[in-house]
């Protein structure tokens, strides 16, 4: 509701903001989530983790308020990630707020773009300003950092490091789109595991054929000689635990060679792990890493 008075209606909103910032951070405490999760997002840590291969300057655009979930600057305390203010920020936030009321024009802001999300330059007080005002969209000067890997609005500070590690993945074994789409796990150190059993794997593979495979021609090799049929075979066998269909592969992958030094797959293979996991050997449960992946493929 307004006063009809600018200064007293911008006072009155920067007071409800400050409020809605406050019992937002209590009901996160009561929900038990990490401190990050109403944190902005760095703009700095999320490209390093995703990986900047270029920038376009894409001039002034209208962008919706709420893909705005970052800053560029570290002064990431002075507002949430939903631009709710903290005191620091009254007397400017005010002065702004004051002058949307009187029906004042606002330069654009600055943004940079990575997939779905935007991180501000300049104009922090008047996405607060324009988000407390309930309105959906603002005007910006675009600058798209095109990265490695995508990023949704769904992005958080704790996914930054599986990101990262999922981008290095990548970069060691280098999948078309249509088949990294299918490499999915919920652990940075299991991204790296892979690529070290995909490189092993592949330097076999090139010994065999008596020439060297250049790590792209390698990483499609993987995939459709060793990936899908691994996969294939454990969905037919109800093998391999939960998770994705990456993390049963690499379970039983990681088995395979711990328990039996091989990174063949024959049915005799599949019948030996299949009664290791049903009845583990003394020696196994001795070994703390193949007991642990047995216990998650019983799981």
């Amino acid at each position: 509701m307004s006063t009809g008075m600018p200064r007293e209606d911008a006072k009155i909103a920067f007071d409800r903001e400050r409020r809605r910032r406050v019992l937002a951070r209590l009901a996160s405490r009561l929900r038990f989530e990490a401190n990050d999760v109403s944190a902005m997002l760095p703009f700095d840590e999320v490209v390093a983790a995703l990986g900047a291969t270029s920038r376009v300057d894409l001039g002034e655009q209208v962008i919706p308020l709420d893909s705005i979930v970052g800053t560029v600057d570290r002064r990431r305390g002075e507002f949430d990630r939903d631009f709710r203010p903290s005191p620091g920020t009254r007397g400017r936030w005010e002065r702004i707020a004051e002058a949307r009321k009187r029906g004042e024009a606002m330069p654009p802001i600055d943004v940079f773009r990575i997939g779905d999300l935007h991180f501000v330059r300049d104009g922090h007080h008047r996405v607060s300003v324009a988000r407390a005002l309930k309105e959906k969209d603002i005007n910006a000067r675009v600058t798209e950092v095109r990265t490695k890997l995508g990023a949704g609005r769904e992005l958080q500070m704790a996914d930054l490091p599986l990101k990262r590690h999922e981008r290095v993945f990548h970069e060691r074994v280098p999948l078309p789109p249509e088949q990294r789409r299918r490499i999915e796990l919920s652990d940075e150190w299991r991204y790296a595991q892979l690529a070290t059993l995909v490189e092993g794997w592949g330097y076999r593979v090139s010994l065999e054929r008596e020439r060297v495979i250049p790590r792209q021609e390698l990483a499609q090799l993987w995939f459709t000689e060793e990936y899908e049929p691994v996969v294939d075979a454990l969905r037919e066998a109800g093998l391999g635990g939960g998770g994705t269909e990456t993390e049963r592969y690499l379970r039983i992958a990681m088995l395979r060679f711990l328990l039996l030094q091989t990174h063949d797959w024959t049915q005799e293979i599949a019948d030996r792990l299949a009664g290791e996991v049903a009845s583990p050997s003394s020696a196994s449960e001795a070994d703390t890493m193949t007991h642990q992946i047995i216990k998650e493929l019983r799981d």
